[in-house]
């Protein structure tokens, strides 16, 4: 099971933007903490589509809760503090158990859950002047190195919904 993870986020574009891609991309989704908007605004759903009626978003109160009930599974941290860059982690295992966690969009993780977890932090390199990427952009990055590594294990590999000729029709 692979799993995005989104600490207290703050935008519901963003928000919905990661719902789709979990779906589309094949991984499940939890979100930590309270957001900062309420999960059934009208941003959010124009942003999942009618992705929303097939994902099921799992909810945790906290990082204590979520830690807890997943300790069978191998967690990453992308933040910009990390020293290692999210291409040099091995994800090539599709059969383990793995969680991607992303911060909130204005302070990112807990700087104490950064430390209890220095090997697993992922960075995403950027310009040197860069901030930060956007949340879903971001997230659209590890996932898709995610199956890259295990190659692209589960998803349509060609046009499943007009049919693979449909450009030769």
């Amino acid at each position: 099971m692979r799993k995005i993870v989104l600490f207290q986020p703050e935008k519901p574009g963003n928000t919905g933007n990661v719902m789709r891609l979990s779906m589309a991309l094949d991984f499940s989704l939890a979100i930590v903490g309270e957001p900062s908007f309420s999960l059934s605004e009208k941003a959010l759903k124009r942003a999942a589509m009618d992705y929303l009626l097939t994902l099921n978003v799992e909810r945790y109160k906290d990082l204590d809760e979520f830690l807890d009930k997943h300790k069978n599974y191998e967690g990453y941290f992308v933040t910009r503090y990390a020293k290692k860059v999210y291409s040099d982690f091995d994800l090539k295992d599709h059969e383990k158990n793995q969680f991607y966690m992303f911060g909130k969009e204005s302070t990112g993780l807990p700087k104490e859950l950064l430390k209890n977890h220095l090997d697993h932090l992922m960075r995403i390199p950027m310009a040197i002047n860069a901030r930060s990427l956007n949340l879903a952009d971001s997230v659209s990055i590890i996932a898709g190195e995610v199956n890259r590594q295990q190659n692209y294990q589960g998803l349509a590999l060609e046009e499943s919904i007009k049919g693979k000729d449909f450009i030769l029709q």
